[in-house]
């Protein structure tokens, strides 16, 4: 193995981590058609509805019993960045939030001390497939702000910056930056209590797609201390050395690799290229104490979160049911909790 190349991980649907990351699910679902009511034109039989990961048919239903999705469910001290490469989530939340996005979006939301939210994959084409790729990722708060006001925001794929670079054989990378910068371009702010807000927390998420045969070198980090994970989640290869590496480590097809982030790291695809997202940030260094959907420092912390949802429901849940849909129409919107109205225009994404 590389000097470089630190452990190697193979990936399921949920990938390993290294702080401040908890995880990061990677949903990749071939949904069939709609039907008018935005559920699948096929059939459920066979299938554990309301906790359905079996992946039959190529796809899940996972907690949805119409529509496919996670209906109405909370969380505290810590923050979901999710990033829709194909496909459209509606979201709600107790914020009085809801959205639809999709298709190169990135939902950044900060549950903070508290929030309830709901992700649904509407089916909205009823006469052809309805693919969806998505990541969520988990992203650690700081003790000092696990208690802030949860925060809503939106990262839409218009806006998100995307880097191409060609090797000296003509070979195509591109690279799009979810959060940290690149080549001199920088994304969308977080929301403002993100560890990824700071400076010294060198927090970036990068989405890499390489051309066959391509190169390319990810420079160092700008921290001693950053922590940089590599995931391969297309392709049959990835080369991984330095400038100077006469024996790279060659990654195979759904493997993690942690890597060297104070070194220049030159990647080569294999012959049917390569897609992977970068991980990469400071530690926070902290204790973790988790269970379901709380993520605190202690286990007390972890009890009060419970007694605090009993008791308050972090809000209460403002819409009729727990997994409201955004109806048939295809377009991109958030309603922000402040009232504040965005509708994006224009396609984006695979």
């Amino acid at each position: 193995m590389s000097d470089l190349v630190y452990q190697t991980v193979p990936l399921g649907m949920q990938w390993p981590t290294l702080d401040p990351f908890l995880f990061c699910a990677h949903h990749h679902d071939d949904f069939p058609a709609g039907t008018a009511d935005l559920a699948p034109a096929a059939s459920l039989q066979g299938r554990r509805i309301g906790e359905d990961f079996a992946n039959v048919d190529g796809w899940n239903m996972y907690h949805g019993s119409k529509v496919p999705g996670f209906p109405a469910h909370p969380h505290r001290g810590f923050e979901t960045v999710t990033y829709v490469r194909t496909g459209v989530i509606d979201h709600s939340d107790s914020l009085g939030a809801r959205a639809r996005f999709g298709r190169g979006d990135t939902q950044w939301l900060t549950a903070g001390k508290g929030i309830v939210h709901c992700e649904m994959f509407p089916l909205l084409e009823q006469d052809r497939g309805n693919p969806l790729e998505l990541f969520q990722i988990w992203l650690n708060l700081p003790a000092a702000d696990k208690m802030v006001e949860p925060h809503f925001a939106m990262l839409w794929g218009t806006e998100t910056p995307v880097v191409t670079r060609t090797d000296d054989a003509g070979r195509t990378s591109t690279i799009t930056v979810i959060a940290g910068s690149c080549d001199g371009a920088v994304p969308a702010s977080p929301p403002p209590h993100s560890w990824a807000t700071r400076p010294e927390a060198d927090v970036a998420i990068w989405h890499i797609v390489m051309d066959p045969g391509a190169t390319i070198a990810l420079e160092p980090a700008a921290g001693d201390e950053t922590l940089r994970t590599l995931y391969l989640f297309v392709g049959s290869d990835l080369s991984v050395g330095s400038v100077d590496d006469d024996a790279p480590t060659v990654l195979g097809a759904d493997t993690g690799a942690v890597i060297d982030a104070g070194r220049t790291a030159v990647l080569v695809a294999g012959p049917s290229g390569a897609e992977l997202m970068m991980l990469q940030g400071r530690p926070l260094g902290e204790p973790v104490a988790r269970y379901g959907p709380f993520v605190m420092n202690t286990e007390a912390e972890i009890r009060q979160a419970y007694a605090d949802y009993q008791r308050t429901q972090f809000g209460g849940w403002p819409w009729p049911s727990p997994d409201p849909d955004h109806g048939p129409e295809w377009r991109r919107f958030a309603q922000h909790p402040d009232g504040r109205f965005e509708e994006i225009r224009g396609e984006v994404g695979v």
